[in-house]
């Protein structure tokens, strides 16, 4: 998962081009000026393999992982502002 680790004050969102939850939380982090760095699952088998292993074998988005390798499933805004401090 160490590849994916994003940098202080940012964070790695996993996500597929059809996911409405993903649009919403991407423009709200573009919104309050959060980084992040979108990895599409269908797209990068490795990263479907971090978001099973992060989701009880299900290929679940958004699921956002922070800094300090910590991470969270479909997070509001709010959450993600709070994670990062």
């Amino acid at each position: 998962m160490s590849d994916f680790t994003p940098t202080a004050g940012s964070v790695t969102m996993f996500t597929t081009t059809w996911c409405g939850y993903c649009r919403r939380l991407k423009s709200q982090m573009e919104r309050e000026g959060i980084g992040f760095t979108e990895v599409d699952i269908e797209h990068l088998p490795e990263a479907a393999d971090v978001v099973m292993s992060l989701n009880g074998g299900n290929q679940t988005v958004p699921t956002v992982i922070f800094p300090d390798g910590s991470a969270a499933t479909n997070p509001s805004i709010a959450q993600v502002k709070a994670r990062l401090g």
